[in-house]
């Protein structure tokens, strides 16, 4: 670095010199940040042509502007309501000061200081115009918002009304799908105390340009906040985000935006867009801290929803194939549901079963391995395949092989714990019996289609995976014509507030009201009148004998 450019670089402010004919010799780094251009951009253009703007964005003539002025007279000067052009169109209001300057061998040289100001026309509600308090709360109500959802389309309803109508008319959200397209989220204006969608302006957008200077282009590239207005799309577009964005402003009729970057943990996300067309005055760079904070929370929000509905997505897929089809077994209805935990990873370690046995006879299995998530899916799988193992190759009563399942549980699965009902039902000189074991879960419910329901509550034992080897013990009732049994898990009957014993009053009551249903919409009534809307997952398998 030589010792002009150490010089400039020591002024707290953006700085350039120019030469004798105005042109930028030298510049620092906060003037290549504040103009959005590098040096190699700056140095060797003329500092009027290049930067000095009239308050719409207008070229100035050289006899009305103030800078120029000031350097042709070769003395000091300084002034207050001036705007400079930055790379991507927008503009930048400044203070400035001008001063003669000896660079190397020539004393003709000329030093001008700038930095940014509020523009005199800026209107009341700016960010600018909060107070440190209501800033810090404002981010405050952010990340407590945003932070406390996991569904993308939600927090872009949060976003929209954290920002509307108190920092903005609008509100334009871009994201960057997980194939690299830009996607207009979410086009909102408040009107009064409404927001109106305007679905029209929404939808698929063009690539993000590798090189455009344009400000909303910039925020898909991660590169900076930046300030626009209907004169920043107005020139000849250079891409087809530039013209959908001249669009935007001419269907809105926003005066003034602002555009922040959304970026995640990794990489962008999207962009953030706030504009005015209602309030007076135009954004100003004092704006942009705060709107830049915004996305910032936003973009975290957005990673975390959007891992989460890949792991949901992961979840889902794999739940699909864990769980098997049911088997036709002649004379007899069976049917199954599953319902995954809305707040979990909408997979867990409940999970059903019903296969032929070697014998002819069908088992019918029912469990619940400790914890909501893959490793828990996983621990049911290998659960579910020994069992499947032990129950074809050993003609044994269901407790001898969950005696054998809970031997083996420990040292080969990742399993910690679990609870299971295993059952075979069979059918011996044309009646149906169903025998059972129960390891640590809720009761089977038999309901008559004379509407009795009662728990089988026999052959009851400790669960899975404690380590106590105890003789499990097998029940065994007939089935009676028109009667139904159900097997399921304790998300259907452990509701928020309220005892084991309330759930399992609850559904008996629901169960023996619709016992005269048949079987499919037994299930889904019983579900729909029992089944705690957004709590824990629920496996469930229900057979019916015909009448």
């Amino acid at each position: 670095m030589t010792g002009p450019e150490m010089a400039l670089e020591a002024i707290g402010a953006g700085a350039y010199v120019v030469d004798p004919q105005g042109h930028i010799v030298v510049v620092n780094a906060q003037a290549e940040r504040l103009l959005g251009r590098t040096a190699d951009e700056l140095v060797g253009k003329d500092a009027h042509d290049l930067l000095h703007r009239g308050p719409r964005g207008q070229s100035l003539p050289t006899t009305r502007c103030n800078m120029r002025q000031a350097f042709h007279a070769g003395r000091p000067a300084q002034g207050n309501e001036d705007y400079f052009a930055r790379a991507d169109g927008s503009l930048l209001p400044v203070s400035w000061l001008v001063t003669p300057y000896g660079l190397g061998d020539s004393p003709s040289h000329t030093l001008i200081v700038f930095h940014p100001v509020e523009r005199p026309d800026a209107g009341p509600g700016g960010a600018a115009e909060l107070s440190e308090l209501e800033r810090l709360a404002l981010l405050a109500e952010t990340t407590t918002q945003l932070t406390s959802t996991l569904d993308v389309d939600e927090a872009l309803r949060r976003l929209v009304a954290l920002v509307l109508p108190r920092l903005a008319d609008w509100v334009v959200i871009d994201l960057i799908t997980e194939r690299d397209e830009v996607r207009r989220a979410a086009v909102v204006e408040a009107v009064g105390d409404r927001f109106v969608h305007h679905e029209e302006l929404e939808g698929p957008m063009p690539p993000v340009p590798e090189t455009s200077p344009r400000p909303l282009s910039r925020a898909l590239r991660g590169v900076a906040s930046t300030l626009a207005g209907p004169e920043t799309y107005q020139m000849a577009p250079d891409s087809g985000i530039a013209v959908e964005q001249r669009h935007l402003f001419d269907a809105s009729g926003m005066h003034s935006a602002a555009i922040a970057p959304i970026r995640g943990a990794r990489e962008v996300l999207g962009a953030m867009t706030l504009g005015r067309t209602g309030k007076p005055g135009n954004y100003t760079v004092a704006d942009l801290p705060l709107f830049e904070d915004i996305a910032r929370r936003a973009g975290l929000a957005l990673d975390n929803a959007r891992l989460y509905q890949r792991q949901r997505k992961v979840a889902e897929t794999m739940q699909n194939h864990l769980l098997p089809q049911m088997p036709r077994v002649p004379g007899l209805h069976m049917t199954v549901r599953y319902l995954p935990a809305p707040d979990a990873s909408q997979v867990g370690g409940d999970w059903y079963d019903a296969f032929t046995l070697s014998d002819g006879a069908t088992a019918l299995a029912v469990g619940d391995v400790v914890g909501h998530d893959l490793e828990a899916a996983a621990g049911m799988a290998q659960l579910r395949n020994m069992l499947r193992a032990y129950a074809w190759g050993h003609r044994e009563p269901p407790s001898r092989i969950v005696e054998r399942l809970d031997e083996a549980i420990m040292p080969i699965t990742d399993v910690t714990m679990a609870t299971l009902i295993l059952a075979r039902i069979n059918r011996d000189d044309g009646q149906w019996r169903l025998t059972w074991t129960n390891a640590g879960h809720p009761p089977p419910l038999l309901v008559t289609r004379d509407g009795l329901a009662d728990y089988l509550t026999e052959g009851h034992g400790l669960l899975l995976g404690t380590g106590v080897r105890s003789t499990r013990r097998d029940a065994s009732v007939p089935l009676p014509p028109g009667s139904t049994v159900l097997l399921y898990t304790d998300g259907l009957v452990e509701v928020p507030g309220r005892t084991l014993d309330d759930g399992l009053h609850r559904l008996r009551q629901h169960a023996a009201a619709l016992a005269h249903r048949p079987l499919s919409s037994f299930t889904d009534q019983l579900l729909e009148r029992v089944h705690p809307p957004g709590h824990d997952d629920v496996a469930l398998l229900a057979l019916q004998i015909p009448s």
